[in-house]
């Protein structure tokens, strides 16, 4: 079996079961959005800033990976014209679920980022892409291809995964694995994470996630770091996700 269709169940799995990822926003909130009430997540614990967004009327957001009816029902709300892709057919059932809800329109496509997006040059103002390239071996394809469907000054906004969750035991106390982390290269690694029910996961480098955007064209704007939300990691206060907010 492919590896994204692993983790396509894994993720579908995991939602049955309540993941926090996977839990649609509720009509208040979809509303409160509308009046100018708003905030959306790109990793555990902080917020987005607004002014990262600019006013969103009109323009044309994809979210990437996206799909769950957190972020693009906020962004909907605010005016943009939203198109979202996950590879997740609960995500996308859930992105549905709230659009019909809400009546409002989006584009909603099953999808997997690890192939050429399915949209032509030069469409998108912004790109939205919670964390999620952790799920994925190779990362530059992705900067390429976003690179590539955002018109220019179009913005990309993206949470990535620091690689310090990869290195350690579950309960967060040892170092005990080497970099990167590839278990469709080392079986050891990958019987931890069926053990630990984690689908099909990687670890990028630095490199990876801000030099793999330069090399792409993008001009880096701004960034900020965040905390696993819960754990030994997070009581130490050590960062483990980085937001960037990036220019074509």
């Amino acid at each position: 079996m492919d590896y994204q269709d692993i983790n396509a169940k894994t993720i579908d799995r995991w939602i049955e079961e309540g993941w926090e990822w996977g839990k649609p926003i509720s009509h208040e909130v979809y509303v409160a959005a509308t009046q100018g009430i708003w905030d959306v997540k790109l990793t555990p614990t902080k917020m987005v800033p607004h002014e990262w967004f600019g006013d969103l009327k009109g323009k044309k957001v994809l979210g990437l990976a996206s799909g769950g009816g957190q972020q693009m029902p906020i962004l909907t709300a605010l005016g943009a014209e939203c198109t979202v892709m996950d590879l997740s057919s609960k995500q996308v059932e859930s992105e549905r679920m709230v659009a019909d809800r809400e009546g409002y329109q989006i584009t909603v496509i099953q999808g997997d980022m690890t192939k050429p997006l399915p949209f032509a040059d030069n469409t998108f103002d912004l790109i939205f892409h919670p964390v999620s390239n952790c799920y994925v071996r190779e990362v530059k394809p992705i900067w390429r291809e976003c690179y590539r469907v955002l018109k220019q000054g179009g913005y990309l906004i993206a949470g990535v995964d620091h690689y310090i969750n990869y290195i350690v035991d579950e309960e967060e106390k040892e170092i005990i694995n080497h970099l990167p982390f590839d278990p469709l290269a080392d079986e050891e690694q990958r019987k931890q994470l069926e053990r630990e029910d984690a689908g099909i996961q990687f670890s990028h480098s630095l490199e990876e996630q801000i030099t793999g955007q330069l090399e792409a064209g993008f001009t880096l704007l701004d960034l900020y770091e965040d905390t696993n939300g819960e754990g030994r990691l997070h009581d130490l206060n050590i960062p483990t996700y980085l937001v960037m907010r990036s220019v074509k």
